[in-house]
């Protein structure tokens, strides 16, 4: 059954995001960037350094928390904050190579809209229990 609702969960915020997306692009006239599909669609080499040491900080930095959490289940509150802040990081890192060096800036709007309904719905996701006890 969890994974059911996982599924169902993943689904809907995807479909969210594309549809706030697609809002968006309607609205603030944003062309759409093709992308390929699970590439990292890096916007120049100093973006591709900065996001390989963003990834390894991230991983480091969860890897840590975990075992963290796992010697003290008290202060499980600490990975969600640790996942917040990692994400803001790497996607922050994207929109401001989108929007300081890419060709079309307005790109980095949608990365934070992206951001915003993630985070959001992982949020929401975990203090409703929707997936079980956390």
């Amino acid at each position: 059954m969890f994974w059911l609702k996982f599924v169902l969960i993943a689904l809907v915020v995807f479909a969210l995001i594309s549809f706030v997306k697609f809002i968006l692009r309607r609205t603030l006239k944003i062309e759409k960037v093709k992308k390929e599909f699970f590439s990292n669609n890096y916007i120049d080499d100093l973006h591709r350094k900065v996001d390989k040491w963003v990834r390894r900080l991230t991983g480091l930095t969860l890897a840590i928390l975990i075992l963290v959490q796992i010697n003290n289940e008290a202060i499980h509150y600490l990975l969600i904050v640790g996942l917040i802040f990692t994400s803001l990081l790497d996607y922050g890192v994207k929109a401001f190579f989108e929007y300081r060096y890419s060709e079309v800036p307005k790109q980095a709007i949608l990365t934070v809209t992206e951001w915003f309904l993630v985070m959001t719905a992982v949020v929401v996701v975990l203090q409703l229990g929707v997936l079980g006890s956390f």
